[in-house]
């Protein structure tokens, strides 16, 4: 295992990173006290909601947000307005036709994380919950489904996020159901997902009755075939998430092979692409890719040899450099921080916007920069 090493200047770069936190923070938590809906984009000044009401899939990101910031800082109104929101989730519970894979990022960084800190009996049973509703979209020929209605045979990479619910749910309370399923559910992720080349399809189209293979949909990348960023950085920080909640070789190799197609794609300016395969224009971006890259670059150089570990982590620096002096609004005249988030390539709404995930993930590797040690996922 190799401890992150920082030179000097790097230290100093995220002490004032840090600093610019702790003055953008609090201003974000002021916009967003008194709302009736959790925080997705901004615009006008204001934070703006998705467009799923409580069930949208990136509600939990607000509430995990203000628990980094209460772990980092110990501030009260941190902590006081994660348990506003993870409150506010429980109604998404009562809506059950609306939710689907993404209840790991939901209530896994938020809930869970409540209880693993205070013992929150009532955040105990919702992420328990949680994790019984995702092991149910599990079919048993070798996936866990994504989405509802006709959509029975499609999974997708950003399961392998929210598989981390299910390796804390056989941790705790010692039944190995859990972990065998997103084990099973990796596994098939490496096989059909990630191709020779370490990029990787967002979708996955199976027959649900056999398994076999359709046509992958080309999803929110570019096209069937492309290689959209955001998926790349959720198969990187998944397999890697795997490999440190299983130990199973295969994993870490598995991100390795990912990480060196990421950052071989992303190394000429080290903002990503929205798609690596895109055309030259439109010049779509996607800041969101580089916080949860730069989250599972980090991890990957704790795991790997020491003499491995500087690539990784002079990637994830790179790109937390660039994200902070190309796509940060650190000024008081906007609650969120990075400002070129793109949601999916052909959503044009969606286009260089701010997304919630983009800071909680932006400020996750700051956290681990700083030498924090506890995995949200």
């Amino acid at each position: 295992m190799s401890p992150i090493s920082l030179s000097e200047a790097d230290r100093a770069w995220v002490a004032d990173v840090w600093k610019r936190l702790e003055t953008k923070m609090p201003y974000a938590l002021e916009k967003a006290q008194g709302l009736d809906f959790m925080p997705y984009t901004a615009r006008d000044n204001a934070w703006q909601p998705g467009p799923d009401g409580v069930c949208w899939w990136t509600n939990g990101f607000w509430p995990a947000t203000m628990w980094q910031m209460y772990l980092h800082t110990g501030e009260q109104s941190y902590r006081t307005e994660a348990d506003r929101a993870e409150i506010m989730l429980d109604a998404a519970f009562a809506d059950y036709d609306n939710l689907h894979h993404d209840v790991g990022f939901m209530w896994h960084i938020t809930a869970g994380v409540n209880f693993r800190l205070t013992g929150n009996g009532q955040s105990r049973k919702r992420v328990l919950l949680a994790a019984n509703l995702l092991a149910g979209r599990f079919n048993p020929l070798g996936f866990i489904r994504a989405w509802n209605q006709d959509r029975a045979g499609w999974a997708i990479v950003d399961t392998m996020l929210n598989i981390s619910l299910l390796y804390w749910a056989s941790d705790h309370i010692g039944d190995p159901r859990y972990r065998k399923i997103a084990m099973i559910h990796a596994d098939t992720t490496m096989q059909y997902f990630i191709r020779p080349d370490g990029s990787a399809n967002h979708i996955v189209q199976f027959d649900p009755e056999t398994m076999h293979v359709l046509e992958p949909p080309g999803g929110q990348g570019c096209a069937p075939g492309s290689s959209w960023s955001r998926g790349q950085a959720w198969a990187l920080y998944g397999f890697t998430l795997s490999f440190l909640h299983t130990g199973k070789r295969e994993y870490l190799n598995t991100a390795k092979r990912v990480a060196h197609y990421f950052i071989a794609n992303v190394q000429n300016d080290w903002v990503p692409r929205c798609d690596f395969r895109q055309p030259e224009l439109p010049d779509l971006r996607d800041t969101c890719a580089s916080g949860i890259a730069a989250c599972a670059l980090i991890e990957l150089s704790n795991a790997v040899p020491e003499g491995e570990a500087p690539l990784y982590l002079r990637a994830a620096l790179q790109m937390l450099k660039a994200a902070d002096a190309h796509c940060a609004d650190w000024g008081l005249t906007s609650p969120a921080i990075l400002q070129k988030c793109t949601s999916a390539y052909h959503d044009p709404q969606g286009h260089h916007i701010p997304m919630i995930y983009g800071d909680y993930f932006f400020i996750e590797a700051m956290g681990k920069l700083r030498g924090e040690k506890m995995l949200f996922w």
